[in-house]
């Protein structure tokens, strides 16, 4: 008689039985093309004799479908990246696949083909690229014919094989543009997020269009980075040099620093100083006023990234997708001051 089986068969056994290495069991597995058909045979064999192809990557092997979606993803901890993120793997998950996520500490192409390696050994069936900075983007153009995937930023023409998903960045700054102007103010200050940002870019790039289009003065905006900090320090220079009536913030954090600087300093909110943000951070209802924002839809941005790449990988490509943002207005802005 022959002992019950404990645990299901692993790659080790696979290697003993078919009498390979692990690495060729694996090279197999990943359909890598330097292994010599008999081999190869040997290798399925073994699988079929020791029934692991209820392990993913072998059903992967066969089918080519192993239920996992990669996503590579900057280490950033900003509330955008990270809320997109999580938006991704929950959609993901409602759509009945499991999520591996490889994360880059350094943006190069080097760091981009070790995380693809990675994800790959996971037979992965496509990727999701997480693209908050131009290097990212650039890094994707090295390997976009080696599997499927989306990237999460409108990119101007992107490789054939890459589709691109994103909340219209610009439209989100016209809109609170526009709000602050039909409220009555005649300049609209500008807190930038940090240079090389694809959505910072694209924030301060509409805010300078908009207020050119109605007439505003746009000088250059303030140079910023993510944080309230940095918002708290901008606030101070502003109260102390006379502050102008309106001050649209890159994001939701440099606006509760202004939010700070201006209430120290004696300012009202809105009576004194209008101050708008974007990204509808967590909390921004209960800042002290609720904050006027706008809310980029990350759910929905989630479910569009996913059905992207579903659609990719049924041979249903589609061209890039654009999703309009909310403006959500709170009492943090109002007619400006007499």
């Amino acid at each position: 008689m022959t002992a019950p089986r404990t645990r299901p068969p692993g790659m080790n056994d696979v290697a003993r039985v078919a009498g390979v290495s692990h690495q060729t069991v694996s090279r197999v597995l990943n359909d890598h093309p330097n292994v010599r058909a008999e081999t190869r045979d040997r290798v399925l064999e073994a699988i079929a004799a020791l029934g692991y192809r209820r392990n993913s990557a072998a059903r992967a092997l066969v089918t080519r479908r192993s239920g996992t979606l990669g996503i590579v993803t900057t280490d950033s901890f900003q509330f955008g990246p990270s809320r997109t993120l999580i938006a991704i793997e929950e959609a993901a998950r409602e759509a009945g696949y499991h999520v591996s996520v490889a994360t880059l500490r350094t943006v190069d192409t080097s760091s981009m083909n070790d995380a693809l390696e990675h994800l790959m050994d996971q037979a992965v069936e496509g990727i999701v690229v997480i693209a908050p900075h131009a290097e990212v983007v650039d890094a994707v153009r090295a390997f976009h014919d080696r599997l499927p995937i989306v990237v999460v930023a409108a990119i101007p023409d992107p490789p054939e094989s890459v589709t691109t998903v994103s909340v219209d960045q610009g439209l989100g700054a016209r809109l609170v543009v526009r709000h602050l102007a039909d409220l009555g103010h005649h300049e609209v200050v500008h807190l930038a997020g940090p240079h090389g940002w694809l959505d910072a870019d694209a924030r301060a790039s509409a805010w300078a269009d908009e207020c050119e289009l109605l007439g505003l003065p746009a000088s250059e905006p303030i140079k910023g980075d993510w944080s309230a900090g940095r918002g708290y320090e901008v606030g101070r220079e502003l109260a102390r040099s006379g502050p102008p009536t309106a001050v649209f913030a890159a994001n939701d954090q440099l606006a509760l620093g202004l939010l700070r600087a201006f209430n120290e300093a004696g300012l009202r909110i809105p009576e004194d100083v209008s101050v708008a943000g974007f990204d509808d951070f967590t909390g921004a209802d209960n800042f002290i006023p609720p904050l006027t924002t706008v809310r980029p839809g990350f759910e929905a941005l989630g479910t569009r990234i996913i059905q992207a790449l579903l659609g990719v990988l049924d041979g249903r490509p589609i061209g890039p997708a654009v999703l309009d943002p909310q403006l959500v207005i709170r009492e943090s802005t109002g007619a400006p001051r007499s």
